[in-house]
């Protein structure tokens, strides 16, 4: 089983909002490695919880993120590919991975074609 074709325009839209996910904030993440931040877990956990706002916009994305891993593994549909999409989630970003996945899932096949 799959997951039902979607129109040509909402693909786009969430190619589009995935690419604007890897590209918007990995120029945050880089402006933050060269000004000298860390991926080291203290650094990087001291930065992400530096003050209430940092703080639950970090502890948002991170519980989304696990709920949508949940939601990929449950998605047995899909196949063992599926899991490139829990790597790139922690990996990459949420912004890129989610609307990502939606992308791929949606993918129309040749089964698509012949009931259309």
């Amino acid at each position: 089983m799959h997951s039902p074709a979607l129109a040509p325009l909402t693909r786009r839209v969430l190619l589009a909002l995935a690419l604007a996910g890897l590209l918007l904030t990995w120029l945050y993440n880089l402006r933050y490695l060269a000004g000298g931040g860390s991926l080291m877990p203290g650094p990087f956990f001291q930065a992400a919880f530096a003050n209430d706002l940092t703080t639950a916009i970090t502890l948002d994305v991170y519980l989304a993120a696990l709920a949508f891993s949940l939601g990929v593994a449950a998605d047995q549909g899909a196949g063992r590919a599926r899991w490139w999409a829990v790597a790139a989630t922690f990996g990459i970003g949420l912004a890129v991975s989610l609307p990502g996945y939606l992308w791929w899932r949606s993918r129309p096949t040749g089964r698509d074609a012949s009931t259309s």
